[in-house]
């Protein structure tokens, strides 16, 4: 490819969070599957990532390099798309089951490698041919976290997409909530008094929490082994699907968000989990990191504006992070699983009614300013190691996808790299939340894991349908 012109254009520089995201200390990558309905047809891989991806965002086509005052800057580069494209070659004629686990064994690998520095673009697809029990053929996207964060990289993958149903119309999305400090201003002076009191409060609460999670540690569970060098070492990566149109009955049933229920159940789930293996860590000080969209935007916008590049569009890595406590496993909120529920709804309440997440960008400008952008991504390295476990999550499309013509039956990422022994991501796509267990390999086990998610998530919406039934006779 020609880029040429592109070179003469002055270079780019490195956000901060780009440059936190890919230091000595942290190299953290997005990691996208799409499960494919029919077997996949490569044919049109090169002309489809040439014509349609790369023009997305000249990241794309860059690789990151230093300048002499250590500034780091996006460098346009040549991109030989077939260093980017890899085709895995496994045994052939065997069972679905079989290449799952083969399937399960390449994506755990490939998450944990760690490609030679400036070499190449930060980004590859891989082409996982065979046919598992979940698909006909996957293919996945490893992005590196400092091309952008989970909102402008979905508008890149979505740019490839197209709607099953009518090629012709935009794919649509569920629309989320404003931060309750967004909602102040336009709330009448006789409610704005106690709105802002609650927000100092929650502020000085929530950025006290925030300093002190880099300090001090959680304890050591059988969800964090707070092991050095835990981000090097192998995982495994596992999913499980709850049903959205269940989530939404238990969210109307308890007048709550549907955030709340998917919190509520992942935080019993792993009380559960950690129970079963030592009864005492039921109680023990555990944290969970929460990677927030700081995006002043309700939901996603037009896949146009999504991928916008200009300084002030989506494009990027705006986001930030939250802790909170993840309640313990009494006796009473073990025999009442909706209590997970109703504290979540709560604390995220709490925390919605806060200014702690631009405060903890402001902190970290702050340190990045003083004391370099090692010293800011040393401070994040050390959130996430001293945590439990870190969340994320993202609003997949309504309707079904294709990719050139192959329709997408499952949809979900993961994130790799980080120093955690439990990073949690949901996804919604089609009427499912598809939750995304990436564990560390030896110290946890996954397959318990997702058991005591399943198992948390049945008792949780059998305890909201009972309240029909006591309300009913």
């Amino acid at each position: 490819m020609d880029h040429s012109k592109g070179e003469e254009e002055e270079a780019e520089p490195v956000s901060p969070t780009g440059q936190y995201f890919n230091s000595n200390v942290l190299c953290v990558y997005i990691v996208g599957v799409l499960e494919s309905e029919v077997p996949i047809d490569d044919s049109q891989t090169m002309s489809l990532l040439k014509d349609v991806f790369l023009p997305i965002n000249p990241r794309l086509s860059s690789i990151m390099v230093s300048e002499e005052n250590g500034e780091k800057k996006w460098k346009k580069v040549e991109v030989k798309l077939e260093e980017h494209i890899k085709v895995p070659i496994f045994p052939p004629e065997n069972s679905p089951e079989s290449y799952d686990q083969y399937f399960d064994e390449y994506l755990a690998r490939i998450g944990m490698e760690r490609p030679p520095e400036n070499s190449k673009p930060l980004w590859e697809i891989h082409i996982f041919k065979y046919p598992t029990r979940n698909a006909a053929g996957t293919l996945i996207f490893k992005l590196h976290h400092a091309l952008g964060d989970g909102y402008s990289l979905m508008g890149a993958l979505l740019s490839c997409l197209q709607r099953v149903d009518n090629p012709t119309l935009p794919l649509s999305f569920p629309f989320g909530r404003r931060l309750l400090a967004q909602e102040v201003a336009k709330t009448s002076m006789f409610w704005r008094l106690p709105l802002y009191f609650s927000m100092v409060l929650n502020t000085i609460s929530d950025f006290g929490q925030s300093l002190r999670c880099s300090v001090v540690e959680d304890d050591k569970t059988p969800i964090r082994s707070g092991d050095e060098g835990v981000e090097f070492r192998p995982i495994t990566i596992t999913t499980i699907s709850f049903s959205l149109d269940y989530v939404k009955e238990i969210k109307s049933k308890l007048g709550v968000t549907i955030n709340d229920v998917i919190t509520g159940i992942i935080f019993l789930g792993i009380r559960l989990y950690m129970q079963g293996l030592n009864y005492e860590s039921r109680e023990a000080r555990s944290t969970a990191l929460v990677l927030l969209n700081t995006r002043n935007v309700e939901g996603y916008q037009s896949i146009k504006d999504m991928i916008k590049t200009d300084a002030r569009g989506p494009w990027g890595n705006k986001i930030s992070f939250l802790q909170t406590s993840i309640p313990q496993l009494s006796n009473a909120k073990f025999s009442n699983p909706l209590e997970f529920v109703f504290e979540a709804h709560q604390n995220i309440r709490m925390k919605r009614s806060s200014l702690a997440v631009p405060l903890t960008g402001m902190f970290l400008e702050m340190v990045n300013k003083f004391k370099g952008q090692e010293a800011a991504a040393r401070h994040i390295y050390k959130t996430l190691r001293n945590s439990s476990t870190a969340i994320s999550n993202l609003v997949g499309p309504v309707e079904q996808m294709a990719l050139a013509n192959h329709p997408i039956k499952g949809f979900y990422f993961t994130m790799t790299g980080g120093p955690e022994s439990v990073a949690i991501s949901i996804m919604s796509y089609m009427g499912k939340l598809r939750v995304t267990l990436k564990t560390e390999k030896g110290f946890i086990d996954e397959q318990k894991l997702k058991s005591c998610m399943g198992k948390a998530y049945e008792m949780i919406l059998k305890a909201a349908q009972e309240i029909h039934i006591e309300n009913n006779p």
